[in-house]
This record gives C-alpha cells, structure tokens and sequence, in this order.
C-alpha cells in the first residue's frame, strides 16, 4: 500500500518527488552554489511602519518578536565595510538559502543549470543590489533547517533567508530584520487521511517536523500542556522540511507540520496532498544575521522599505499566489515594527 501511495504522489509536479528524495539526501552536506538570477523589480518608495516600544529583557513574546529590530538605515558599517572589502571573485554576499523548498528557494528542474529560483531567492538578489550593485553578487550556500542559527554564529553566511520565523529564542542568538512574510503552522496530510487539523484527531498519528522548528517547539510544548493529544508521536525530526514531504510519502509518517506557506508549497508538489484545518499559529518570516551586525541590520531594513512597495507584490503573484491565493491574509507584506532607541 505505502509502495502504491509513494508511486502516486510522485506523478505530481513533474515527478518532483523523485526529485525531492535526491535533494534530500544531497542535503546531508552543506553545498555552494553559483548565483546566476536575474533581477526582480526594484523600486523607491516604501510603507509606512509603526514604532514599537523596547521592551525590558524577559519581556519578549513571540507574538511580538516581529517588532524588535533597528530602524531603517542606507549607512555603511563595519559589517558591510568588511563584505565589500571582499576582492575578486570572492566579493559577494554569502547567503544560507533553501534549494529544495518548492517556489520558497529551489533550484527549477526545468531552466539551464537547474537554476535557484522563489520567492526568498527574489529578495536574496535585491539585498544585492543594494549592498554591492549587483543582483548576481551572490554565493549561496544550501543550510538545513536545523543549521541556520550556527551557519550564521559561526561565520559561514552574512544572513540566512530561508523561511526562517522570527522568534523571541532565536532573537537571543541572531538578529533579525523586520518581517517580509506573515504566515501560520498548519497540518498536511493525504487527502484520504482521517486527520481533520491540528486537534483530537492527530492521536496515535506520526507527526514530522525539521529539527530546531517553530513547528517542533509547538508541538512539544503543546503535548506537555495536553493541548495536543498525548499519544502523538512527534519523534520524526529531520534535518530540512522537505524530508518529511518524503517521509509521508513513503507512509512513514501520517503528517506533517509546518508553515502554511511551505505545505500549500509541497501540495502543490503532490495532488495526494492537502492541508488539513486552519493556520494555528500566526508567525513572521525575517532576514537572520549575527547579533552585532546592527549596521547590516539597518541597511536590510532600509532595503525592505523599497521592497515592500516595488518588488514584494510582483514576486508574491509570480511564485506565491497559485498556491496562497490573490486576497489571502499572506498576499501583502507584513507592516514593519521598529526598536524605539531614545
């Protein structure tokens, strides 16, 4: 039966499962990748953003991490001094991307080279262009979800763009720009499954997460609240999100949770597929880089301002709206929120 079932849903998206498996298994390294992206839309004018108040240390909430980064700044500094110190070859902004989250950032079977393209990738290019004056002035390099935080501790990326929810734990270890896409946790499940949403009949079910998700954290600290049936197995982790995809495929596990974003993605990928009840969560995606970056911060931030009003819309319609529709709560940018400072 799971062979079956396996060999259905790889008939979706031009067998982009069989796909997924490969990448998945690729992704057990980390790997650097070529940019060779042309531009999106760039423009000049931006959205007008409220002023959050800092609050005192302790004080976070996740409902309200969103709001804790700098104000807009277009100032070179230290952090960016040092980037476009880079000479030859070597001067490009060094970036941690997905390369198999289907229209997030993923390299399209289907274009010469299996080139990175989605949404995440777009603002990945913009960033670029500011900072160094050219969209292609980039080195990705593919991180697992679970890698994200210390790829940025440790030097290996400027900043991570990868889906990535701004959270008050993760605020304690990288710094954040402020939110370029508001979403929610939601299940996904074969569309014959008896699971309805995150609720009683998740009981006795396999769930997958990724490893160091918002997804994971939610469900654990939810099953030892007993909001969440205490016979759900959430022991499936796994280093990228995409795994799970696979693993539920194969019927090894009954679900997934993730960002709704990514699982209307991977239905997208396969026609068994569906979403399962309503997003339950409501979360935030933002630009992550190192805590003392407060320069590069800044310029991220002044970059998002223009981006919002020229460039955020035409990358959502053209890789986002199939999926998420023209008039979904996900189809505008999230309103910025700034550290008050005096």
């Amino acid at each position: 039966m799971y062979a079956a079932r396996a060999r259905a849903s790889l008939r979706g998206w031009g067998g982009v499962g069989a796909m997924a498996v490969l990448c998945a298994l690729a992704l057990a390294f980390v790997l650097l990748l070529p940019s060779t992206q042309s531009p999106p839309e760039a423009g000049t004018a931006g959205q007008r953003a409220a002023v959050g108040r800092q609050a005192r240390a302790g004080e976070c909430q996740d409902s309200e991490a969103q709001q804790r980064t700098l104000s807009p700044s277009g100032a070179d500094g230290e952090t960016i001094d040092a980037i476009k110190a880079r000479t030859g070859a070597k001067r490009k902004l060094i970036v941690g991307v997905d390369q198999n989250s289907y229209r997030w950032g993923y390299r399209n079977p289907n274009t010469e080279g299996a080139e990175l393209e989605g949404f995440d990738i777009d603002l990945v290019h913009r960033i670029a262009q500011d900072i160094l004056g050219d969209p292609d002035a980039v080195q990705f390099k593919a991180i697992p979800t679970s890698q994200r935080i210390t790829a940025i501790q440790d030097g290996r990326v400027d900043m991570v763009v990868r889906t990535m929810t701004i959270t008050c734990d993760r605020l304690s270890q990288v710094a954040f720009s402020a939110p370029y896409f508001k979403t929610g946790q939601q299940v996904l499940a074969p569309k014959s499954s008896a699971v309805k949403g995150y609720d009683g009949s998740l009981a006795h079910k396999r769930i997958c997460t990724a490893a160091g998700s918002t997804a994971y954290t939610k469900l654990d600290a939810d099953r030892k609240a007993g909001d969440l049936p205490s016979s759900a197995d959430i022991s499936a982790t796994v280093p990228n999100q995409l795994d799970c995809l696979v693993r539920l495929q194969l019927g090894e596990v009954d679900a997934v949770v993730t960002d709704g974003a990514l699982a209307a993605s991977q239905a997208a990928q396969d026609p068994t597929l569906e979403l399962k009840g309503a997003a339950f969560t409501t979360e935030y995606y933002g630009v992550a880089m190192k805590k003392d970056a407060d320069d590069l911060v800044r310029r991220v931030n002044h970059i998002l301002v223009d981006y919002r009003a020229h460039g955020w819309q035409a990358s959502y319609d053209k890789w986002l709206s199939a999926t998420l529709g023209k008039d979904s709560a996900a189809s505008e940018p999230p309103a910025p929120r700034y550290l008050r400072t005096s």
